[in-house]
């Protein structure tokens, strides 16, 4: 089916309802984005490297806190492990409490991280609201995306599963945009204060949001788990099949209320609750194990290919070649990392998770060598057209697919520890570039790195071929790893 087609069929089939839950729930990657980004247009003026003239806004606190390298290197990779610390604990309270409730008390810490940043007098504050804003972000990460994957219609989840990907690429639009503007005086602190309201507008939204059928019909509550799947589809919808792909035993004695919206000639049926799997115990099931590989391999590959080191670094890495344009450029790449993620969002539907996966790591590996010809050689054209093929074929697949993996390699019951040890391995990785990215660049010469990049491109490009399944047109996970489905009576 071809994106136009797919266009006017969704236009039938998706309800308002469907499109407010799938916005709501993406303000959470959407903040994730936009604290990844936030401190790279105005890293000079917040560390006093330049000063301004302007009078200070907020009259009781510095114009800047004064830091050298390594403590705004400190500042930017303590997100990365507040970020760690909320996809451990995350995917498991998510399975054992549920999607909403997780998203809910999450928007606490995501609206208290950024005052605390906004309104920080010196570099411990600044930290800890860093910090604070890394657990927000990182149990963001993890539940999100189960929870898309969970309420967006079968055939389309490559597609709206993007979306986590595509609403972090708007935070880093939204705070480089802000950079660009207000990177001047005080005014970065309303740089940082805006993801606070963001927290809250998400907080406001999710108290009108229904929790996930899948998650609901999981733990024993069939009814609830139903009426809520047909508010999300639509009253006149026919859920069916989606009713049916839930593990179900057949059971004739089951009170009529509780399967009011199945068809009438269908066997009944009541879903039998599965307890949660911890993230400890999910590395002992053997059932388990090549899906949380796989999983691991390639948020690891999402982020070691290199892509952190345009989006946190971007401004300062071509500064030398492009001058006061390098800022306008980071503009210019957050706004293709949108556009092209979502333009590229309905491949995965067509092509294939696998296939744009490799194509999208062939493109950054190809992109990094030319990058690094265009830095070692100062070719200013060549470096600027580098950074956005190396976005764009990024946006083609590393960055959204890798997040609906985890919901389609593992049973319901598993997918939050596989979660999040697949994005406690996206925070480690993105841990090192944040940390060791300027250092290596300096010592190696300005360039020289992408070529590792380009190294390291080659080996996942390998390891993705010959390890991660294809899960397009795949019912289950059962039928992805080609196991007997697991029934229980």
């Amino acid at each position: 089916m071809g994106l136009i087609s797919k266009l006017r069929s969704w236009s039938h089939e998706l309800t308002p309802y469907f499109i407010y839950l799938l916005f709501v729930a993406t303000l959470g990657p959407l903040l994730f984005g936009y604290h990844l980004a936030e401190l790279n247009a105005p890293q000079d003026v917040i560390t006093c490297t330049k000063r301004s003239t302007d009078i200070s806004t907020f009259t009781s606190l510095p114009q800047c806190i004064p830091m050298n390298s390594t403590q705004i290197g400190l500042v930017s990779s303590i997100f990365t492990l507040g970020g760690l610390v909320g996809a451990l604990f995350s995917g498991f309270l998510a399975a054992k409490y549920g999607r909403l409730l997780v998203m809910r008390v999450n928007t606490l810490l995501l609206a208290v991280g950024p005052i605390v940043e906004a309104l920080a007098p010196n570099l411990g504050l600044l930290a800890v609201g860093r910090l604070v804003s890394g657990i927000g972000a990182g149990v963001s990460v993890v539940v999100v995306p189960i929870y898309i994957s969970e309420i967006a219609p079968p055939k389309e989840r490559g597609f709206f599963g993007a979306f986590t990907q595509i609403m972090t690429n708007m935070g880093i639009f939204i705070t480089q945009l802000l950079g660009y503007f207000l990177s001047h005086g005080q005014m970065w602190r309303v740089i940082l204060a805006v993801a606070g309201a963001i927290g809250v507008l998400q907080l406001l939204g999710l108290l009108f949001s229904v929790d996930s059928p899948t998650w609901q019909a999981d733990h024993g509550d069939a009814r609830e788990a139903k009426a809520n799947l047909k508010r999300i589809r639509g009253h006149k919808a026919d859920i069916s099949e989606e009713v049916a792909v839930w593990r179900v035993h057949d059971d004739g004695n089951v009170d009529e209320e509780q399967t009011p919206l199945v068809d009438e000639d269908q066997t009944a049926v009541q879903r039998v609750k599965q307890e949660a799997v911890g993230i400890i115990s999910v590395l002992r099931d053997s059932t388990h194990n090549r899906a949380i590989l796989a999983v691991v391999l390639v948020m690891m590959a999402q982020q070691l290919c290199g892509i952190n080191s345009i989006i946190m670094y971007g401004v300062s890495l071509l500064a030398d070649l492009l001058a006061s344009n390098s800022a306008l450029l980071n503009i210019l790449v957050s706004i293709l990392n949108v556009v092209a993620t979502t333009a590229f969002a309905p491949l995965a539907d067509i092509l294939g998770r696998k296939i744009c996966i490799l194509a999208s790591i062939a493109g950054m590996g190809v992109s990094s060598i030319m990058l690094a010809v265009g830095i070692r050689s100062s070719i200013p054209v060549l470096s600027a057209i580098s950074v956005l093929l190396f976005v764009a074929s990024f946006a083609f697949g590393l960055g959204p697919v890798p997040f609906i993996l985890a919901n389609e390699l593992v049973g319901p019951e598993a997918v939050g520890a596989t979660q999040s040890w697949a994005l406690a391995a996206n925070w480690i990785s993105t841990f090192v570039v944040a940390q060791f990215f300027p250092m290596v660049n300096e010592q190696l010469g300005k360039g020289v790195v992408y070529f590792i990049f380009a190294g390291v491109a080659a080996v996942f490009w390998v390891i993705v071929f010959w390890y991660v399944p294809e899960t397009m047109g795949k019912r289950d996970a059962d039928e992805v790893w080609g196991r007997n489905p697991r029934r229980e009576d």
